[in-house]
């Protein structure tokens, strides 16, 4: 072969290599399809019916994700959802979102049932409420979760700060003051558990003084090998609706899902 003839078919043989990293990097950017993710809703205290709808609409306008609803209308703590009793109820999901509020549901089939599918592998986000769910009197809704809480405050402004501000999670969030909203508390925090935000609450005491209350309000938790985020704000239908608040559940959703924000998370315009 002669010279010229052979640098063209090295030239050749170099430019289609480096066309063929930037399109297995572009590929590895863009996500193939959306994540699909159930969110969960129902039960005592808040109001699921609007919250779903702006959760959906806030998280689809956020990242490539699929949104499916099972909402139930029941507004008592024994608010149950018939797809819980199915086996491989979370198969076809990448994420399941648990917004329920169901303290007095206590059968250890039909939470065990639940758990499993997360045992299994399915990514989860854990919302306000549901870290008082499922009280069976034993540890396992609270191993899934990764911290044990009982009870919350009274409704006050809650001053948000990120601990761990380097998390994929919360990297480039900015800490904020929510409106009124609830406080919950910590007894127990578990060792597979990761402390991401903390919040602290102004408290008027019986005697007329005021105290200052702090808690962990947003959390992963290594459930096996299954990623969990969860957050405890999230009463107030305009606390759900804040941009603040959509984006911090949308990147724990990311990170549960074990996906790059690169790949699934949209440019989003903050809302007026």
């Amino acid at each position: 072969m002669k010279p010229f003839p052979r640098i063209v078919a090295t030239l050749c043989v170099q430019a289609l290599t480096f066309l063929a990293l930037v399109s297995s990097t572009r590929a590895a950017d863009a996500p193939a399809k959306p994540l699909r993710a159930l969110l969960v809703l129902g039960g005592c205290c808040h109001d699921y019916a609007k919250q779903k709808d702006i959760l959906k609409e806030g998280l689809e306008k956020r990242a490539h994700v699929q949104v499916d609803i099972v909402y139930s209308p029941d507004k008592s703590t024994k608010a149950r959802f018939d797809i819980y009793d199915k086996p491989d109820w979370a198969k076809t999901y990448d994420v399941v979102i648990h917004d329920e509020c169901s303290a007095d549901v206590k059968e250890m089939p039909y939470v065990q049932n639940i758990l499993a599918a997360h045992q299994g592998g399915i990514a989860a986000v854990n919302l306000h409420c549901a870290m008082h769910c499922y009280r069976t009197g034993t540890d396992d809704w609270f191993k899934f979760i990764g911290i044990q809480s009982s009870s919350h405050g009274p409704q006050k402004p809650i001053a948000i700060h990120f601990t761990d501000k380097e998390h994929q999670i919360t990297r480039g969030l900015s800490d904020w003051t929510t409106i009124d909203e609830e406080l919950y508390n910590n007894v127990k925090l578990f060792d597979t558990a990761h402390p991401v935000a903390r919040g602290k609450q102004i408290v008027k005491q019986r005697d007329g003084t005021e105290k200052e209350v702090e808690s962990v309000v947003a959390w992963t938790n290594d459930y096996g090998k299954t990623r969990v985020f969860n957050t405890t704000i999230g009463h107030n239908n305009i606390t759900v609706g804040d941009d603040r608040y959509l984006d911090l559940v949308t990147r724990g959703l990311i990170w549960a899902c074990n996906k790059t924000d690169k790949a699934y998370l949209k440019s989003v315009a903050p809302s007026k």
